[in-house]
């Protein structure tokens, strides 16, 4: 074989490789922080969502004076809780399968809360739900919210 069929071959069979487009990031979902949406008052759009593992979050500050942050003992174990800064967009990577649920702090009592699931694990899910009943406790309004949204996994 000659030099320059030798270099062809090689070109042809290492082409196609290289216009595969490899993804080695997960893809990232915006998640609206809102004091009005079209789930009502003090929420977040979507506030159900289902994503893969590795993808990320983020929770963008659309209108003033909320966060987000993962609620105590209703995210998966091992999974990295977070916790972000007033009118501050927040982007959070999920490394672990399961369902999270997460709140606006400063709008909690107004049931300002979201689910998320990742992947197809809903292994935790009975572990959120038995949780959720003393978190919608402290709600004033929308107390079937986060029930609502749990069922929707």
């Amino acid at each position: 074989m000659h030099y320059m069929e030798k270099i062809m071959i090689k070109y042809l069979l290492i082409f196609p490789l290289l216009m595969v487009q490899f993804d080695l990031h997960g893809a990232n979902h915006v998640v609206k922080m809102l004091n009005q949406g079209s789930g009502g008052v003090m929420v977040f759009e979507p506030a159900v969502l289902k994503v893969a593992v590795g993808d990320s979050v983020t929770f963008q500050s659309t209108d003033a004076a909320h966060n987000s942050a993962s609620l105590p003992g209703m995210i998966p174990e091992n999974a990295v809780s977070w916790n972000g800064q007033l009118s501050r967009d927040i982007t959070v990577t999920l490394t672990q399968p399961g369902v999270y649920a997460y709140q606006c702090t400063p709008h909690s009592m107004m049931a300002m809360v979201g689910v998320i699931q990742v992947g197809d694990d809903a292994s935790n899910l009975e572990t959120v739900k038995a949780k959720a009943q003393m978190v919608k406790s402290s709600f004033v309004m929308n107390q079937t919210r986060l029930d609502d949204y749990l069922a929707e996994l």
